[in-house]
């Protein structure tokens, strides 16, 4: 285990003007609704993620540039995509649908005068001038009539690039956006149409008649009389990653740890083979400060397994008919410390003819979590070429020292130690 600080990298990036890559083929003009697990106030924000490639001579058999291989590739994956070349949106009942008018998603093309070595021999959030890797370009990061996704690739003095991606979050989760990328992989390495097919479906998981909550899903707290005293994400914050291998606090606080689970294989029948729309659910553990600091550590994770043993469909149902019922609330962030693990998103399987990436995968270390606190679990390797879970994590000063305080007494004192 290792806690690096961001790096103090700095680099100049030239950017061409933005444009709209538009499906290479026409494509029907419709009115596509989202899942009622779509459209939720928690998922409306956008997702950034950030992927490395080198140059490897062993690889690549001719001398092929990144953006154009790319540009193409995204123009003809939108064809069978073409819900992300529309835009989102906003029917009475605050109910999204994609007007899907073709008129495509950003691109960015531009250079960097940096290589890949410089960055150093491990990759983690934060990212150095990560905003002019992955440009926010003025009046396209919004949720309702902006493009769905901004991709920015970036050539490297070294021959490799960075791909970068901007999603509205609303429209797919993490599985759905890699099974995207790996059909841009797929056709830019000559494929003619993805292996999975992109099925949209969204009726799937739309609230049931009579809508029912039938479940108990404090994730989803009221939080309409709660005094909101927001964690400031901001420069006072400190930055740390910390690579797992293989003010006094109230002990009577509440506590509670949030993570994510994929439900996609909580259905029976099973949602059809490429659904990419969001499949995921809030579940929360519950208990004091006190409890926490008292018990050992595996006090923590059983209380998350139960919580996420209680995910089945059901479960699901429950949630997306609550969407319904209480007005598509957002879940409860308040004194929550949310996880969401993308070990298994695939992000750092995406090849677009350069070989799978020297890092894939979120580009910033919280996002979403307005109120709140929020992280991944990233696979990852560190610099002696060990797999294991990267975790990027930003804390206010006071409570980082503590923090690392704390974790050092762990790893020195084992795993059955009190935190």
């Amino acid at each position: 285990m290792a806690l690096a600080p961001p790096t103090s990298l700095v680099f100049k990036v030239q950017r061409c003007k933005p444009e709209l890559v538009a499906p290479a083929k026409p494509t029907p003009y419709e009115f596509k609704q989202l899942s009622d697990m779509d459209d939720q106030e928690g998922l409306r924000f956008q997702i950034n993620t950030i992927h490395f490639y080198k140059h490897d001579s062993s690889i690549l058999q001719e001398v092929r540039d990144p953006v154009k291989v790319i540009r193409e590739a995204l123009a003809q994956t939108l064809v069978f995509y073409y819900p992300f070349a529309g835009r989102l949106r906003e029917e009475p009942g605050r109910k999204l649908v994609v007007e899907c008018t073709g008129e495509g998603v950003m691109f960015i093309e531009a250079n960097a005068d940096i290589t890949l070595e410089q960055f150093g021999d491990v990759l983690h959030p934060p990212f150095p001038c990560l905003e002019e890797l992955l440009f926010d370009v003025p009046s396209s990061g919004g949720i309702l009539h902006c493009p769905l996704l901004l991709i920015q690739v970036t050539r490297l003095k070294c021959g490799g690039f960075i791909f970068a991606v901007h999603l509205n979050h609303t429209m797919c989760d993490a599985a759905g956006l890699v099974q995207f990328m790996m059909a841009m992989g797929e056709i830019a390495r000559g494929a003619c149409a993805p292996s999975i097919l992109p099925v949209w479906q969204r009726h799937l998981l739309q609230a049931r008649d009579p809508t029912q909550v039938t479940c108990t899903h404090r994730e989803f707290d009221d939080m309409a009389s709660t005094v909101v005293v927001p964690i400031p994400l901001n420069d006072d914050m400190a930055h740390r990653t910390i690579f797992f291998s293989s003010t006094e606090t109230n002990p009577q606080e509440e506590v509670r740890l949030l993570c994510t689970v994929n439900a996609r294989d909580k259905f029976n029948p099973p949602l059809p083979n490429g659904y990419y729309g969001n499949v995921f659910v809030f579940c929360v553990a519950i208990t004091t400060a006190g409890k926490l600091c008292k018990n050992p550590l595996g006090y923590a994770v059983e209380l998350l397994k139960r919580a996420k043993n209680n995910v089945i469909e059901e479960y699901m149902r429950s949630v997306i008919d609550l969407m319904i019922i209480k007005g598509r609330p957002h879940f409860y962030v308040v004194g929550s410390y949310l996880v969401s693990d993308v070990t298994r998103a695939k992000f750092g399987e995406v090849d677009f003819g350069w070989g799978k990436p020297f890092y894939g995968g979120p580009a910033i270390g919280e996002q979403g979590a307005t109120l709140g606190v929020s992280s991944f679990y990233i696979p990852g390797k560190n610099s002696k070429g060990e797999n294991g879970i990267i975790m990027p994590i930003s804390l206010p000063v006071q409570a980082m020292e503590r923090f690392e305080n704390q974790l050092n007494i762990l790893l020195v004192e084992g795993p059955t130690s009190h935190l």
